[in-house]
């Protein structure tokens, strides 16, 4: 809110905020951090501002209930300052506010008008950051070395508090600046791109001596950000791209900027200019020529008489939109402009990598360039490349020939160079003509690459490689498996294929090097070794694989040159061969280079995968844990998955996972076995992210084999043995399954080890599995609920903390685990845990805490621990799974007297009202059935309802809903609301009678059950009675005491004995034969259900002697 209101917010010249869609991205962006700053930081909430911020608001003082005091149109906070000064005060028309706290409150009292109060608080305080943290720490976010300013005001003032606020409004305020760099994201116009090709051929005007054109063009920066912008950050923001100044020959200098929307002349930057600097002078242009020709007369008049023909620029950089620079790299906060450009000009120089041949998109010169007839040097080069890329595939024709035709008679029996046909690459390879020229100096460079590689690889070879024959590779032109192999539905994508993607990748961004400059040796060292292996003999490819694994293959750089110089297609042909050691080596490449996501995409793309998993069936062990491995990294995006299991893939991996790992001595062979296992289930556990493939794991035999190898004492076999589990237990299969198999007792064994990650998958496999009562006692029995509270002390561990708080939420669901957690101390401890934690933390947190509360002397304890408040802080975010367990804790917390006055102090009833407008039906229900202790316990709940503007209309709207659980629930609570009179005739006069016959009829019992009492309730106002017999409710409510659930019986009966006080639907009730039922229901043993059963009855029998005495008068 510092440096993003000033650069990136567009204000009116009457210091309005301009309605632009990047203002109102803002506007909801600052909105959400003041909603959820009190319940994220709840201390730093309660920080008093150095000044207030004070602005005019549509809030009235009938829009302030609880908590404040109001006087006529005054309003003032219960809560103070040091000095007595209340932290909220509403004087007509205007308000103060002191604390976040107090801000945040406010938002949400403003209910539909939020916007609109954030709007008006930022238009009338223009910097905020002064008014809360006073001038000195302002004054930092406008600072370069932040982080040290801020560390001496801390030990200037002594204030942590006040440092930590500084920090996190430095991290919104930079979240904010990204935010509005990612707006301009892909819009139309301008691009670096292009701008860049303009500026090149400027610069061939400047040439020429007395005939040039311009006299000089330069940027103002030298530093090119990572989506091709030179501009900083801020003014990205404002679509600009870069600045230029231009000296032409015939007036003064230039000073321009370049922005998406087009050129203009600039107030005159030159280096880091002031921001007066950017404002604009000139009209806007579409092209940088455009507007040289309307200010440079020589300029326009000697462009055309150039003798120069246009050609294309070389494009080198794949820049097809400006991509915003984040202002954090990291998550890290940015300190600094120049730390910013350092950092990210390093990271570019990481991910620099050569183009393929024909790749890069070329950027088109705009028209007036094209007319300009000039000729590009560079173009030249580019076109010999592409001449010589065309000429590639005949090149390796040739080159095929000589091979065969000279060595031949060189050659030993064992490596036959005709049995080798060579291979062609997508990719360029240098001096590639020259070497299909020379057939004998094919010979002549197999014996030099064996020397050079000799000495490097021997040692390696004998490890890992036999020379012996080496069947023919395929041709990369046949890297994709002939489609009569490939099973029929193998490649379609069904749009009814629904896959869970729980660790789905993003596709990320082709890295390609800008110029040769910037590779490193390594880069031209594997391009030499990938050459070696496309055209060398048996021997040299053995050797060039061993030399290969001598780099840091798990260097993205090294990674990617195999990629970018057709290494990767060489490789995976190599997996065709007959020589295992061949298919080793290559193995052992891919598996450490499809780390990487680019890599991983790649191999599957090239049909690389599905030759891995052939491999999986090869005798020879060493191949198969290979092949296991190399599909663990590769199966981690759903394409891969699907890959696996269509090419049975998911079968083969469950047979690598037979073996014996827990004897107490192995042999060498059995050892290899468990090696081998241990890498199957690694694949499997990539693979089971995908439901088909958990499916087909259970079907393959896997839970059985996974049984025996979770009694291994191996911490490296357990760990993917039980990561493999807990992601299969999320189908109620597979937990039966891992019941029946007798896994229960070995994960709660394994809580016990000292390996936090081993911790971390037990205890999310237990809060899977637990969903079912007997793993809930099995564990119990096993004695794994004290385990799982211990693990609550390892706070600083999220993962393993998110896991053993979701299995004790699970497990507490059964009443005989709830008595132990409460002598292990779980509830306080829990307590503890509902601020300061992320989310997935809170909402496994919450659930147990709800849990709990089912208890009655759980809820005073909750409330000592300072839990309600806590509670209600949480009812303001926006998690769904977070309110629909927080409002279910809230609600039953609501049944305790004391913690019910505690919640409506905090204004937690309003709070959860609110949420009745969520999107979601779940959080919809759950806050209805809150609702419903709260307003039954609440001191006086018919006012406090009514105070609730636009409340009760909410509550007859959702009667509308499609989800019979929003509908329960909310007849629920309208049976609770119409105990006050004040509030029936408000619901009555809103339609709640004729929405409620209209649910009339269904036959879900918990919807009988609130629907009927609903009605019941409804009837005790006007004549609502004969209203819901007019609306047809009478007749479908008979038959609701034909269900076999006492409580819609129960509420049915009193419903009936309601309705019979009207005449005419006694009529109804008797002709749909309603004695009989009521008769048996008279023998209840429920002495109301008896009194109100007889009491309708007897109504009825009145109204038939009525009619007999009227029959005999007349």
């Amino acid at each position: 809110m510092g440096s993003s209101l000033t650069r990136a917010a567009q204000w009116t010249s009457s210091g309005k905020l301009e309605l632009t869609p990047m203002n109102e991205s803002l506007l909801k962006e600052v909105l959400r951090f003041v909603e959820e700053f009190s319940s994220r930081h709840p201390q730093e909430a309660e920080h008093v501002f150095e000044e207030p911020l004070r602005w005019s608001t549509a809030l009235v003082a009938s829009d302030f209930k609880t908590n404040y005091d109001i006087s006529d149109s005054d309003v003032q906070s219960h809560e103070k300052d040091s000095e007595g000064r209340p932290l909220l005060q509403l004087s007509p028309a205007t308000v103060y506010v002191r604390s976040f706290s107090q801000l945040s409150r406010l938002v949400h009292l403003a209910d539909d008008k939020k916007l609109e109060e954030v709007q008006a608080c930022l238009e009338e305080n223009r910097d905020p950051v002064v008014k809360i943290l006073g001038p000195s720490f302002a004054s930092v976010l406008e600072k370069h070395d932040a982080h040290t300013d801020v560390l001496s005001l801390e030990d200037k003032e002594g204030d942590q508090g006040k440092v930590k606020l500084f920090l996190l409004l430095q991290n919104m305020d930079n979240q904010l600046l990204s935010k509005c760099l990612k707006e301009i994201d892909g819009r139309v116009g301008l691009d670096p791109g292009a701008v860049k090709s303009e500026v090149e051929l400027l610069k061939r005007l400047c040439s020429g001596g007395e005939k040039r054109v311009l006299k000089s063009v330069r940027y103002t920066s030298d530093y090119v950000f990572s989506n091709g912008c030179r501009a900083p950050p801020w003014r990205q923001a404002l679509n600009e791209i870069c600045y230029l100044v231009i000296e032409p020959c015939d007036t003064e200098t230039l000073y321009i900027t370049c922005s998406t929307a087009g050129v203009f002349l600039n107030g005159g930057i030159k280096q880091g200019g002031e921001e007066s600097g950017y404002e604009r002078a000139s009209d806007t242009y579409e092209d940088l020529g455009t507007l040289l020709k309307s200010t440079s007369p020589h300029f326009a008049g000697n462009t055309n008489e150039q003798d120069f023909a246009v050609q294309e620029l070389p494009s080198t950089q794949k820049i097809q939109h400006v991509e915003p620079v984040d202002a954090e790299e990291q998550g890290q906060p940015q300190r600094s402009y120049e730390q910013q450009e350092k950092n990210v000009h390093e990271k570019a120089r990481q991910q620099h990598a050569p183009n393929k041949a024909g790749g890069g998109k070329k950027y088109e010169l705009c028209p007036w360039w094209k007319n300009l007839s000039l000729v590009s040097l560079c173009g030249e080069a580019e076109e010999k490349k592409a001449s010589k890329s065309s000429g590639e595939e005949k090149s390796g024709e040739i080159q095929k020939r000589k091979l065969g035709a000279t060595a031949k008679g060189k050659m030993k029996a064992d490596f036959s160079v005709s049995s080798l046909p060579g291979r062609q690459s997508s990719h360029k390879i240098e001096a590639e003509e020259k070497k299909a020229s020379k057939s004998s100096g094919e010979e002549k460079s197999g014996e030099i690459q064996k020397r050079k590689l000799g000495a490097r690889a021997k040692g390696k070879m004998k490890a890992d490689f036999s020379v012996s024959s080496l069947p023919g590779r395929q041709s990369s032109h046949k890297i994709k498996t002939p489609a009569a192999s490939v099973p029929v539905d193998a490649f379609s994508e069904s749009s009814a294929e629904s896959e869970e993607e729980e660790e789905e990748e993003e596709e990320q961004p082709e890295r390609r090097a800008e110029s040769n400059t910037d590779l490193t040796p390594e880069y031209w060292q594997i391009e030499e070794l990938v050459k070696y292996l496309k055209v060398g003999d048996q021997t040299a490819t053995v050797l060039t694989l061993c030399a290969m694994m001598d780099f840091n293959l798990m260097q993205e750089t090294c990674q990617l040159a195999i990629r970018d110089v057709g290494g990767l297609e060489v490789l995976i042909n190599l997996l065709d061969t007959d020589e295992v050691k061949c298919k080793i080596g290559s193995l052992k490449i891919l598996r450490k280079i499809s780390h990487n996501v680019q890599i991983r995409r790649t191999i599957v793309d090239m049909g690389g995968l599905q030759r891995i998993v052939k491999i999986l069936d090869s005798p020879v062990k060493d191949l198969r844990a290979l092949a296991a491995e190399t599909i663990a990294n590769v199966a981690r995006f759903r394409r891969a998955r699907r890959t696996v299991r269509r090419y049975d893939g998911i079968k083969k991996l469950v047979k690598l996972l037979d073996c014996v790992p827990n004897l107490a001595s192995l042999t060498a062979n059995q050892e290899k076995d468990v090696e081998v296992a241990r890498f199957g289930v690694l694949a499997l556990w990539s693979c089971s992210k995908s439901t088909k493939n958990k499916e087909a794991i259970r079907k393959a035999g896997g839970v059985f084999l996974l049984g025996r190898l979770l009694k291994s004492r191996h911490e490296d076999m357990l760990i993917p043995v039980v990561g493999t589990l807990q992601e299969c237990a999320s189908e109620e299969s597979f937990r039966v399954a891992i019941q029946t198999e007798g896994m229960i007792k070995d994960l709660v064994q394994n809580l016990r080890s000292d390996n936090d990650e081993l911790q971390m998958h037990c205890a999310s496999a237990i809060f899977k599995c637990a969903e079912d009562k007997l793993t809930r006692d099995l564990v119990r029995k096993y004695s794994g609920l004290q385990p799982l509270v211990s693990l609550l002390s390892k706070a600083d561990n999220k993962q393993l903390l998110a896991a053993a708080t979701g299995a004790i939420w699970k497990c507490s669901i059964s009443m005989e685990n709830m008595a132990k957690f409460q002598e292990y101390k779980a509830l306080e401890t829990l307590v503890g845990l509902l601020t300061d934690q992320p989310e997935e933390v809170l909402v496994n947190v919450v659930g147990a805490v709800g849990e709990f509360a089912q208890i009655p002397a759980n809820k005073a304890t909750i409330r000592k621990c300072g839990g309600i408040k806590s509670l209600v802080n949480l009812l303001i975010g926006r998690n769904q799974a977070l309110l629909v367990n927080v409002t279910k804790a809230v609600g039953a917390c609501a049944t305790d007297m004391d913690n019910m006055a505690i919640i409506d102090e905090l204004d937690g009833v309003r709070l959860v009202w609110s949420l009745l407008k969520n999107p979601s039906a779940d959080v919809q229900a759950s806050a209805a059935w809150a609702l419903c202790p709260c307003i039954k316990n609440a001191k006086d709940a018919g006012e406090m309802v009514r105070s609730l503007i636009g409340g009760l209309g909410l509550i007859v709207h959702l009667l509308k809903s499609t989800n019979n659980e929003v509908l329960a629930s909310i007849c629920a609570a309208i049976a609770n609301i119409a105990r006050d009179e004040g509030n029936l005739a408000i619901l009555t006069d809103l339609g709640v009678v004729q929405l409620l016959a209209k649910l009339m009829i269904t036959t879900d019992d918990r919807l009988r059950h609130h629907l009927a009492e609903a009605v019941g309730h409804c009837c005790m106002w006007g004549s609502n009675r004969a209203s819901f017999g007019d609306a047809g409710a009478v007749a479908p409510l008979v038959h609701y005491l034909k269900s076999k659930d006492k409580a819609v019986i129960k509420s049915t009966t009193v419903a009936l004995y309601q309705l019979s006080l009207d005449p005419n639907n006694i009529i109804t009730m008797y002709e749909r034969g309603v004695v009989k039922p009521l008769i048996h229901v008279i023998g209840s043993d429920d002495e109301m259900l008896q009194e109100h059963a007889a009491g309708c009855v007897r109504n009825i029998r009145l109204l038939a002697l009525a009619n007999k005495k009227a029959e005999l008068f007349h």
